[in-house]
C-alpha cells in the first residue's frame, strides 16, 4: 500500500485543488456556497490527479522515460515496486471510484431535472479522465508532443475554477475567467519547471515537451511570462471587484513566487530546480487561500 500512496504523489494534491478552492471562495463571496458541492468537487479533483499520477508513472515507466538519467524521486514502475500490470489495475480502480464521486457531485449540484447540465458535466468528467490518462499513456500521448501545457491550463485553470463556480451559481460570470487564468498559468509554471528540470532526459527519451522544442533559455523566458501573467490577471479581477484593500492580501503569496523567479533566473544546473517544484506548487495553493480570504474579509 505504501508504494501506491507514494505513486499517488500526495505533494501534487494541493496544486490540483487550488482551482476548486478559488471557484468555491468566489461563490462564498456571493453567498451561493454549498459545503456538499465543495467537498465532492475537491474529492473528484483529487481523484483526477491520482489517476493522472498513476498514468504518468505507467506511461513514462513502460516507455523508458523514467530511467537512471532522470532527476527527482524514483517512480514506482521505474523502481520495480509496482509492476505495469498492477499499476493498470490501480488506474482502473481509481477511475471507477472517481467517476462515482463525480456523478454524485453532478447530481447534488443539478438534481435530476437539469438534463443539459447533467450531460455537459458528465462529458467534462469523462474528458478529464481521458486527459489524465493520455498525458503519457499510449502511442499518441500529448505530453510527448508538447501539448501538456495547453491541457494543464485548460483543466487546472479554466475548468477547475470556472467549472466549480458554475456548480454553485448555475451560470458563469465572465470575470471568473481572470483568476482561472491565474491558477492556470501558475499550474503550467509547475509543469514547465518540471520540464526544465527533465529536459536532458526527456530529449534522450524522445519526450518532446515544449522546453525540449524551444530550449532552456526560451523555456525560462516562458516561465517568467507565466508567473507575471498569473499576477496581472488576479490583480485585474481584484480591481474590477474592489471593495476593500484586504482583497490584495493574495500579493503575499507572490513573495515566495518572486524568490522562486530569482532562483530560476540564476540557475545554471537544471538538476537544482527540483526543490522549486514543491515551492511553486505550495505558492499556488497559498495564493488560492489568500485570494479567497481576501474576497471574504470585506463581507
Amino acid at each position: 500500500m505504501k508504494h501506491y500512496i507514494k505513486a499517488a504523489r500526495l505533494r501534487t494534491l494541493p496544486l490540483s485543488v487550488s482551482g476548486i478552492l478559488v471557484g468555491s471562495f468566489i461563490a462564498a463571496s456571493q453567498n451561493i456556497f454549498n459545503w456538499k458541492i465543495c467537498v465532492l468537487a475537491l474529492l473528484t479533483t483529487i481523484g483526477f490527479q491520482i489517476i493522472s499520477n498513476f498514468a504518468n508513472d505507467y506511461g513514462d515507466g513502460v516507455k523508458g522515460t523514467d530511467n537512471s538519467n532522470r532527476v527527482g524521486p524514483e517512480r514506482a514502475i521505474q523502481s520495480g515496486a509496482i509492476s505495469p500490470k498492477q499499476m493498470l489495475q490501480a488506474i482502473k480502480i481509481s477511475i471507477f471510484i472517481t467517476l462515482l464521486i463525480a456523478i454524485l457531485l453532478i447530481y447534488v449540484s443539478f438534481g435530476k431535472e437539469d438534463f443539459t447540465n447533467l450531460l455537459v458535466f458528465f462529458i467534462l468528467g469523462i474528458l478529464s479522465i481521458v486527459a489524465a490518462i493520455k498525458y503519457t499513456m499510449g502511442k499518441k500521448a500529448y505530453g510527448y508532443s508538447g501539448f501538456g501545457d495547453v491541457f494543464v491550463f485548460l483543466f487546472f485553470g479554466i475548468l477547475s475554477v470556472c467549472g466549480s463556480y458554475y456548480l454553485y451559481a448555475k451560470q458563469l460570470d465572465i470575470t471568473v475567467f481572470l483568476p482561472a487564468f491565474s491558477i492556470g498559468f501558475l499550474s503550467v509554471g509547475v509543469l514547465n519547471l518540471n520540464n526544465l528540470r527533465d529536459r536532458a532526459s526527456d530529449l534522450q527519451s524522445g519526450k518532446n515537451t515544449l522546453v525540449v522544442k524551444i530550449g532552456v533559455e526560451f523555456g525560462k523566458y516562458y516561465h517568467y511570462y507565466l508567473l507575471l501573467s498569473s499576477f496581472l490577471f488576479a490583480f485585474l479581477y481584484t480591481i474590477i471587484h474592489y471593495k476593500s484593500p484586504f482583497q490584495f492580501i493574495f500579493v503575499l503569496a507572490y513573495v515566495s513566487v518572486i524568490q522562486h523567479f530569482i532562483v530560476v533566473y540564476n540557475n545554471k544546473d537544471s538538476k537544482l530546480l527540483d526543490p522549486e517544484l514543491k515551492k511553486l506548487a505550495l505558492s499556488t495553493f497559498l495564493f488560492a487561500i489568500l485570494f479567497g480570504i481576501g474576497l471574504l474579509l470585506p463581507n
